[in-house]
């Protein structure tokens, strides 16, 4: 008796998990990341991390070369509330969210992180704010890592652990120009003049700091003192330091953007290494060493050494020590394109040798990728794709994503374009650290759009946590689009939305790579099919669904009858029959339809 009654009790138990089973909930169900799917560049979620303002993961290095602190080595104790200072983020934060499945969550499989290079110690002067280069784009040593980024180990951990979660890493490269010349770096590395009491400027309330007040404790005169910064054979420079040419205004390639020191990577002859790198390598005890990997460089590559040389060189030894994937590359337009050709050769190459040498550490097969920034460049090809680029970055989508409801026209024509071509890809955004960030009381609908690209799709940090504006009162716009991450105030409907678009985009690279049709205007309804060797792949997407009825899909096209298809979205599951499903949406008007494996 007591047998039967286990035997009895079993078969219970096995029915309620088969009912359980086939009933399962949409809250139960979630695409499966860790499935090793198909992967192309022209499908990839790129989530751009400005590293600084993401998540403070090491305290200690918060205050590295004395950023932040006083003339007695004390923390200004209000330093995460301005604008432009370093607020802590940093790469082992990056790394500690990577493990928490943060990114593998929202489908992400590649993050672009700002420049981690050694930047300049000091700061230059806003309007009554302290500017330091905690966004990447203020250079000062190409060979070293940021100590607010963290350290080489911290680094290496990160691309490690990114690679085993399927996720890329693309570092933001600044080929175009050097870091300005600060008060600071001035005093630490003996190059230029300076005034006195500039310490107590330098030190002293920050409401004081603007460019104007800089320039007073600044001695411009001396040729052989301004000769120990770069040196004018490395840069051009529009501030008036002696021996240095160099205007704001003029031909893209030859212009001081911003005042910044414009490098010289048209120039052809030997520059020689550059004074301040000559003072600081010496001052941390590796001049000899550096000085020989540069001539064994040029030796054995049969390179001439010039500006252009010796920078690509010292970048993509990033990709040869640490596996990096690609690079975004800054103002692209100011740089010519054969030094930006001979970085994607150079990078292309050492990534393949260190493929070679760690093939248990790399993702997979995929060649180096490079993207690059042209200011306000649509979906057009030109030369760029002909001198190392796969891709630019598409300024034109923020603009246009300005009604789901007409969206057909923009993903017809950029399937038409994109996808016929595998020499050309497009990495469209709707918030940027440089433009605008998209309407946070739409980002449900913005969301969706993005997501949904034809070609690339880069989410901006926060955008899928509705992160506010930042510092609204600062008289540098950009200023107020880089606030930090807002982990404590996340708004959770907005990111589950983002997370099951963002899996369904990875899980299927049809949505980024495939051909797209119209099937339907009401709601709107569109197919995308993915065909390439043996690799096929099939979504239907409907924009727009009433939620309080079932809406009819016509999937006859894509799906053959009888087969068993899952909305993504929610996870219900229907049969095709007739050419048709029926699904019912939730309140958002989405259902992504996929083949049931």
């Amino acid at each position: 008796m007591r047998k039967i009654k286990k035997r009895l009790s079993i078969l219970l138990c096995i029915l309620l998990c088969v009912v359980f089973t086939a009933g399962c909930s949409s809250e139960e169900y979630k695409n499966d990341t860790s499935t090793k799917v198909p992967f192309s560049w022209r499908n990839a979620t790129v989530y751009f991390a400005l590293t600084d303002r993401f998540l403070d993961g090491d305290s200690s290095n918060n205050h590295s070369y004395g950023r932040e602190l006083d003339a007695n080595g004390k923390e200004y104790a209000n330093y995460k509330q301005q604008p432009a200072t370093f607020h802590g983020g940093d790469i082992k934060g990056l790394t500690q969210k990577i493990k928490d499945g943060y990114f593998t969550d929202l489908g992400v499989n590649a993050i672009w992180i700002t420049s981690p290079f050694e930047q300049i110690h000091g700061w230059i002067g806003g309007v009554g704010f302290r500017h330091y280069p905690y966004h990447g784009y203020y250079a000062l040593d190409y060979t070293s890592l940021d100590a607010n980024v963290g350290t080489k180990e911290q680094f290496k951990e990160f691309v490690e652990t990114a690679h085993k979660n399927g996720i890329r890493v693309v570092l933001d490269v600044v080929l175009n120009h050097a870091g300005y010349a600060t008060l600071k770096d001035m005093d630490e590395y003996g190059f230029g003049k300076l005034n006195d009491g500039w310490k107590d400027y330098y030190y002293g309330d920050p409401k004081s700091a603007k460019g104007e007040n800089d320039e007073t404790f600044i001695d411009k005169s001396s040729k052989e003192a301004w000769a120990k910064w770069w040196g004018p054979q490395w840069v051009r420079s529009s501030k008036g330091y002696a021996g240095y040419t160099g205007e704001e205004s003029g031909p893209d390639q030859e212009i001081c953007l911003s005042g910044l020191p414009d490098f010289k990577t048209e120039t052809e002859n030997d520059p020689g290494i550059p004074a301040l790198w000559k003072t600081k390598w010496t001052k941390e005890g590796r001049y000899d060493q550096e000085v020989n990997k540069l001539k064994n460089y040029f030796s054995t590559s049969g390179k001439k050494p010039t500006v252009s040389n010796y920078l690509v060189k010292e970048v993509s030894d990033w990709v040869r020590e640490y596996g990096i994937d690609g690079f975004r590359c800054d103002t692209a337009k100011h740089v010519n394109l054969e030094t930006w050709k001979a970085l994607k050769e150079a990078s292309t190459e050492a990534l393949r040798d260190w493929k070679k040498a760690n093939p248990d550490k790399k993702v997979d097969d995929s060649e180096f990728w490079m993207t690059g920034e042209v200011w306000d460049h649509g979906v057009q090809k030109d030369a760029y794709f002909d001198n190392g680029f796969d891709s630019l970055i598409n300024f034109q989508f923020q603009k246009a994503l300005v009604d789901i409801k007409d969206i057909d026209g923009i993903y017809s024509d950029y399937a038409d374009k994109i996808n016929s071509d595998t020499s050309f890809d497009m990495l469209s955004y709707i918030s940027s650290h440089d433009t605008t960030l998209y309407n946070r009381e739409d980002l449900i609908n913005g969301g969706t759009g993005l997501l949904l690209v034809p070609g690339a799709a880069q989410i901006f940090y926060g955008d899928e946590t509705a992160r506010p504006l930042a510092f609204e009162d600062c008289a540098y716009e950009d200023q107020k689009l880089r606030g930090d991450m807002n982990w404590n105030s996340i708004n959770k409907t907005v990111l589950s939305h983002w997370q099951k678009l963002g899996r369904f985009r990875r899980a299927h690279l049809a949505v980024g790579a495939g051909e797209h049709a119209k099937i339907s205007d009401s709601p709107y309804t569109f197919s995308r099919i993915y065909k390439q060797g043996n690799i096929e792949d099939k979504v239907v997407c409907v924009i727009g669904a009433n939620s309080k009825e079932k809406t009819e899909i016509n999937v006859s096209t894509v799906f053959k009858d009888g087969t068993k298809v899952r909305d993504a979205y929610t996870g219900k599951t229907a049969k095709v029959k007739n050419g048709k499903v029926k699904f019912t949406s939730d309140k958002n008007g989405v259902i992504l339809v996929e083949e049931e494996k």
